[in-house]
């Protein structure tokens, strides 16, 4: 499974990029995470325990996952490795790409679930257009409206 997710947002990119990095503040702006640990830092890495509510049709389905997170304040760009949960191997990546009025931000999602005879469907078919793309897109939208409206990122949150 490979998706991006993408929008443009009218801000500063560190100021974008800070809230991306700033994962375990996540639950005080965006209202679809439950939570967010740390569970370990080390320099700009840290082992992360995420949650978050994907509301689906009548539905409201909690998941939840355990990432390693860099932050890589001078590109700027954010690495994640899903370590626990059923996302378990999968690759994300948080691009930020300067444009003459703001920046455009690509979060990237890269996931060979090896379940037997069911992996490739499930994780093509379900985990990424059902869970994946819905909570990235939520994510991002909400960022943009946020930094678009002048709101000051978490300080202290690029590493």
């Amino acid at each position: 499974m490979h998706t991006e997710t993408k929008i443009f947002i009218e801000a500063d990119p560190m100021t974008v990029y800070r809230y991306a990095a700033a994962t375990e503040r996540w639950p005080e702006f965006l209202p679809h995470y439950r939570w967010v640990y740390e569970l370990d830092r080390e320099g700009d890495s840290k082992l992360v325990e995420m949650a978050a509510n994907r509301n689906f049709y009548l539905f409201n389905w909690p998941v939840r996952w355990w990432a390693a997170q860099t932050n890589i304040d001078e590109e700027p760009r954010i690495k994640f490795t899903h370590v626990g949960g059923i996302t378990k191997g999968m690759e994300v990546e948080w691009l930020f790409e300067s444009k003459d009025n703001g920046v455009e931000v690509t979060i990237v999602h890269d996931l060979e679930l090896k379940w037997p005879l069911i992996g490739g469907f499930a994780a093509s078919w379900v985990v990424g257009p059902v869970f994946v793309d819905a909570i990235a897109g939520k994510t991002l939208a909400r960022v943009k409206e946020m930094a678009e409206a002048g709101q000051p990122a978490p300080a202290g949150a690029s590493s």
